[in-house]
């Protein structure tokens, strides 16, 4: 079928979620909205309270105001996660960098001796990405590089801080010497295994922060691994509800988080921020596959036995 739907105006949008039972208390500023935030955009928040597809009608009492809240909300959201992502993918640079150099050597991370890799052509691969990245950084200490010594690529612990973390991820999981895989791992306490995919989840997840795509109710298609027997406790944090898909929801994700942001920055108030965005917006938590009363559970009333001072 040929797309023939001609583009709407902005009042002409307006008209339509209200002829499909969405109330809109202040029409001026509901216009306003619709004028500097896609409507397409905001569907994604205003399809939950959809009662019927054909025709669309919205359940009674939805309001646009309650559909912006939940866009506002997700984007702090997002905002929270990225400046926590920032503190996990520096670390994991940290960590790759120095234990694949001290066994390997400088540049031994290059190299497909002695079993280091499971996949050779990857490894020629990830490596043709590394220096795209190098070429393009405008870093002073790259530039340095450059310079002074001969060889195309840094070594590890000046390569490392120009690796995307979709690359470092690649690296990590391709990597078959298990004393590194898990001397990196063991800096977090988590099982070697988990953390290759925890890592390929975790890049999933920034890119959808990065590009500014909804968290909020989201069924995440990268499914983040459970955590076995390492840490001890962890798992105890989980949820996992089979009938809401739970496991696909950014929950467990945020468990994880929570985890390595007490061993990376402990000083942090991270899931302090994370109740008050909670709670500020009154947003129903099930939605991201949160269970009842998870601010109870171990790893968050630890983390929380100053909620008081944030009220």
């Amino acid at each position: 079928m040929k797309f023939d739907k001609p583009a709407k105006t902005f009042e002409e949008q307006l008209d339509i979620l209200i002829n499909r039972g969405m109330e809109i208390p202040d029409h001026s500023q509901a216009l306003h909205d619709l004028t500097h935030v896609n409507y397409y955009r905001l569907q994604a928040y205003w399809l939950p309270y959809e009662t019927s597809r054909d025709p669309h009608r919205f359940q009674e009492g939805t309001s646009f105001e309650t559909v912006l809240k939940h866009y506002k909300f997700d984007r702090e959201l997002r905002l929270l996660l990225l400046d926590a992502i920032e503190y996990l993918e520096v670390s994991f640079r940290t960590q790759w960098a120095y234990h694949i150099s001290h066994a390997y050597g400088s540049h031994g991370y290059l190299e497909n001796s002695k079993g280091l890799r499971k996949d050779e052509r990857r490894l020629i691969a990830d490596i043709e990405d590394l220096k795209n990245h190098v070429q393009r950084s405008d870093e002073v200490f790259v530039k340095h590089y450059k310079e002074h010594y001969e060889e195309e690529l840094p070594p590890a612990w000046v390569s490392c801080e120009v690796l995307s973390l979709g690359l470092l991820s690649r690296l990590y999981s391709n990597l078959r010497a298990y004393k590194v895989r898990r001397d990196i791992s063991a800096s977090y306490r988590l099982d070697e295994t988990f953390l290759e995919g925890f890592l390929e989840h975790l890049t999933y997840v920034r890119n959808v922060c990065a590009h500014h795509s909804r968290l909020w109710n989201r069924h995440l298609t990268k499914k983040m691994p459970l955590p076995k027997s390492k840490p001890e406790g962890l798992r105890e944090n989980i949820h996992i509800d089979k009938l809401n898909q739970s496991e696909h929801k950014i929950y467990n994700t945020l468990v994880v988080i929570q985890h390595l942001m007490t061993i990376i920055c402990p000083a942090s108030n991270w899931a302090l921020k994370l109740y008050a965005l909670i709670n500020n917006y009154s947003i129903n938590s099930k939605r991201m596959g949160f269970p009842e009363s998870w601010e109870a559970l171990p790893l968050w009333k630890q983390a929380l036995r100053t909620k008081e001072s944030i009220k």
